[in-house]
């Protein structure tokens, strides 16, 4: 039996055409399929043009709005492909991951770093192999597919800002290969029988990048200003000594503070130095250990509005959603 699949366009750079003011989103849901004719030799499809947007300005009411869609269209359907600018889809599918989990059917995002219409494109491809993986019947989640690469929605990362190459799982290995319209999959993703939905999230989460003499005072004016905050510190993780106190009276107030590094792969350890041992030894300060950025980022906006307390929290942020986290503390 054909798999019927809901084609989801939000914009992008897949669909942009060149402008007096640069690049920008215009072209349609249905000529993005019109110009892969394969797509409609694999599977039953239906578009729906929900955002015409750059990737730049898409953000938590529109990862809201994907999986309202995706929920109101989940019973009709075997699975989903969602076209996205790549600047920030690895943030809209770590969203994505909390806002539905254990998803038995697939949910891909793809997009492309040429539009479409030029010659030398990579749309077409990663449109193909996107709507190869979601008829596929052991594809299960949040994913991005791209340049022949599946990677769960938890551990993407865009890493090259031109090439075809865009993205790499980090911390985790990517799940399949696509090649000449063969699946080649390593990892067969968790699922439950009945995905959880969510339909809310608390967009007062900051991020604090450290840079060597970053004032104090611009730790507390994003503590003040936020229900939780990232800090993306150097290596293994850790503080300068006059940031400290600050981070702890936070904790006690009941903010959310999430230690994590900067540095790409193999995660935060903040046991290791002097700077971040008493920061690991706070229990109302949590560590992102492997997590990505994207996902710690996102995975709190979904917990803020349903933990009760701190500890719940710390619970929750801990708990793996679709191998989000390895290594944690419990």
């Amino acid at each position: 039996m054909r798999k019927r699949i809901l084609f989801v366009a939000t914009g992008g750079t897949i669909a942009s055409e060149m402008t007096a003011f640069g690049l920008e989103p215009g072209v349609s849901a249905e000529a993005l399929l019109q110009a892969v004719p394969a797509i409609a030799g694999l599977c039953d499809v239906d578009s729906e043009q929900l955002y015409d947007l750059d990737s730049t300005d898409i953000g938590p009411e529109h990862w809201l709005g994907i999986a309202r869609v995706i929920r109101e269209n989940y019973a009709g359907y075997d699975g989903f492909v969602i076209s996205h600018g790549t600047d920030t889809m690895a943030y809209s599918a770590a969203a994505l991951s909390y806002l539905i989990q254990g998803s038995v059917k697939p949910i891909i995002f793809t997009g492309a770093q040429k539009p479409i219409g030029f010659d030398t494109t990579d749309s077409r491809v990663n449109l193909l192999d996107s709507f190869i993986c979601a008829c596929r019947g052991d594809m299960h989640g949040v994913m991005i597919v791209f340049n022949g690469r599946v990677i769960l929605g938890t551990r993407a990362r865009k890493t090259h800002s031109k090439s075809f190459d865009a993205f790499s799982s980090i911390n985790y290995p990517h799940i399949a290969d696509v090649r000449d319209g063969r699946v080649l999959q390593y990892i067969v993703p968790e699922y439950m029988p009945e995905p959880l939905f969510s339909d809310v999230l608390d967009t007062r989460v900051s991020l604090m990048k450290l840079i060597p003499g970053a004032p104090e005072a611009q730790l507390e004016w994003l503590l003040q200003r936020s229900d939780a905050l990232v800090i993306e510190s150097f290596g293994v993780g850790g503080l300068p000594k006059g940031m400290h106190e600050a981070v702890h009276a936070s904790a006690r107030e009941g903010k959310l503070i999430v230690m994590t590094t900067q540095v790409q792969n193999e995660g935060s350890d903040l046991a290791v130095y002097g700077t971040g041992r008493a920061l690991s030894e706070d229990p109302l300060i949590l560590e992102a250990y492997d997590m990505t950025t994207e996902a710690a980022v996102t995975k709190l906006m979904w917990l803020l509005p349903r933990a009760k307390s701190q500890v719940e929290a710390a619970r929750l942020f801990y708990t793996p959603v679709s191998k989000d986290i390895l290594t944690a503390r419990m």
